[in-house]
């Protein structure tokens, strides 16, 4: 086994969150490491949806003006039922910053975060088997046999969090939902304009998204038990299509275009709201981010995004116990307390948002006569007000005001 010097921080997890933190970290003058599993960086879902929040999260972190510079800037939504025969609605975001909304690619957005990193600061092929407790240090374990010794761990490694287990939290609950995903280029342009598409009914909600002039983003959610992980590209892109049959031949296109390995299928799952209630977000200083933290449907958008505004918070509140370089019981309880306030401050914010989708999700696919009607004729504007409501979170600056 092979043991190296103490480190500060380590992250676990090169995802939004892991990166986010370590930046933020970075720009207070703080290094960390940040251990990913994977040989590179890895953009599973393509693309998300930026709201007001994410882009206050962006600006703090210093990568807001180059992410935007790629990436169309929304103009509105246009909503409409997955059957023939109903009319769609459209609503046009007004000219405001709390209104901005772009869908950004994933892999945009970490490479544009791994780059403000120093050097060497990620460690592919890193993949942590082992926690264990040293005193104040925490020793981690990693598959090649190298243990790392370090006074703060942060857990960024999604649903199945190694971290996440060693804090006690327990599986994610799975859902009967699935969601599939994927990201089309049109070379020669997509014609969709600037505009937000989603359609639903029957079970199904479906949106497509222009990332910028040539590439699409696209999802579809679906209560479903013919598919599971073994299902092949060809027999998923052919569900998908048997799913949006009715709509625009146009919008069927970006589908019929999509390569087989730009498709991602994956059940969904979120931490149930009362978990969190009495979890340990943060505990011997050790802490989860993102979706080790609060898995959530998709269905508010919001997962990339809280997953910025906790690397945010997290690294403000690291940032002046850690300063401190003495190795006093005082410079540990300085961290402690710096995890417990980071603890605090996101805990109703991850029950409001993981409830929200849910319950949001639960409503729009829902099925039948009474709910589709409700839904169709006083829900749908409700429902977009709703979103816009819950992005309107401003995480603050990197430095405590």
């Amino acid at each position: 086994m092979e043991e190296q010097g103490t480190l500060d921080i380590v992250i676990v997890g090169a995802g939004i969150s892991g990166l986010s933190t370590a930046v933020g970290l970075h720009r207070l003058g703080i290094r960390s490491m940040v251990l990913e599993s994977s040989d590179k960086l890895r953009a599973t879902g393509f693309a998300f949806t930026t709201w007001f929040n994410a882009w206050k999260a962006m600006e703090a972190l210093g990568v807001s003006q180059h992410v935007r510079d790629l990436h169309d800037l929304l103009q509105g939504w246009v909503v409409g039922h997955i059957s023939p025969g109903n009319p769609s609605k459209e609503m046009l975001f007004p000219k405001s910053e709390e209104y901005e909304s772009r869908c950004v690619q994933r892999k945009v957005l970490l490479e544009a975060l791994a780059d403000e990193l120093p050097q060497g600061t990620i460690r592919f092929s890193s993949k942590v088997v082992h926690i264990e407790l040293s005193g104040y240090y925490k020793m981690v374990h990693l598959s090649d046999g190298t243990i790392l010794k370090t006074k703060v761990l942060v857990g960024c490694d999604g649903v199945n969090s190694v971290v996440g287990k060693w804090l006690g939290f327990k599986n994610p609950a799975t859902t009967s939902r699935l969601a599939i995903r994927g990201l089309t280029h049109f070379p020669q342009g997509h014609g969709f304009g600037k505009k937000f598409f989603q359609f639903y009914g029957n079970g199904v909600r479906s949106g497509f998204i222009p990332c910028d002039h040539n590439t699409v983003y696209w999802f579809l959610t679906h209560t479903c038990t013919e598919l599971d992980e073994e299902t092949s590209p060809e027999t998923i892109k052919e569900f998908v299509l048997n799913k949006i049959k009715d709509l625009p031949d146009n919008i069927k296109s970006v589908v019929e275009t999509t390569d087989l390995d730009s498709m991602v299928m994956s059940r969904l799952k979120y931490r149930p709201p009362w978990e969190l209630l009495w979890a340990n977000i943060a505990k011997d200083n050790v802490c989860v981010a993102g979706d080790a933290l609060h898995p959530m449907t998709p269905d508010i958008g919001q997962g990339g995004c809280s997953a910025m505004e906790d690397g945010v918070i997290l690294a403000r509140c690291l940032g002046e116990a850690i300063k401190a370089k003495d190795e006093t019981e005082e410079s540990y309880k300085r961290i402690e307390q710096g995890l417990k306030k980071y603890a605090g401050e996101r805990k109703w914010r991850s029950i409001d948002l993981i409830t929200t989708a849910y319950t949001v999700g639960f409503i729009q696919q829902s099925t039948g006569k009474w709910m589709n009607l409700l839904r169709d004729k006083f829900l749908s504007s409700f429902l977009s007000r709703l979103l816009l409501k819950k992005s309107h979170f401003d995480c603050g600056s990197l430095v405590p005001t």
